[in-house]
């Protein structure tokens, strides 16, 4: 399904559509503390994480598609995808040393 993106107010291009194929609502992603780190106190605020940022994870560590492969999927450049998978990637990494949820966030 196509998704418009919200246009931010302020300079700038307007955003392209992008074509969205795991987007649907789900729990928020917490990480499993064995012990180790204490969960999140419920006042800690979640990480946002963008659907875009999302299927560009999956389409490229679940799916195992290259970069190329993925963009053409999702209707995008190269440098735009690249872009969303390293937001991610710092997102889960931040998820991971901080303990905190990760909420996929619904246009």
């Amino acid at each position: 399904m196509w998704r418009w993106r919200i246009r931010q107010r302020g300079r700038g291009r307007p955003m392209k559509p992008r074509f969205i194929h795991y987007l649907r609502p789900h729990p928020p992603m917490i990480p499993i503390s064995y012990g180790r780190i204490p969960p999140p106190p419920p006042h800690i605020k979640p990480i946002e994480m963008t659907p875009d940022e999302y299927e560009a994870y999956i389409l490229i560590y679940y799916e195992g598609l290259s970069q190329e492969e993925a963009a053409l999927k999702m209707g995008v450049s190269r440098g735009t995808l690249w872009r969303s998978l390293d937001s991610a990637r710092k997102k889960i990494a931040e998820m991971l040393a901080t303990g905190r949820p990760i909420i996929v966030r619904m246009y």
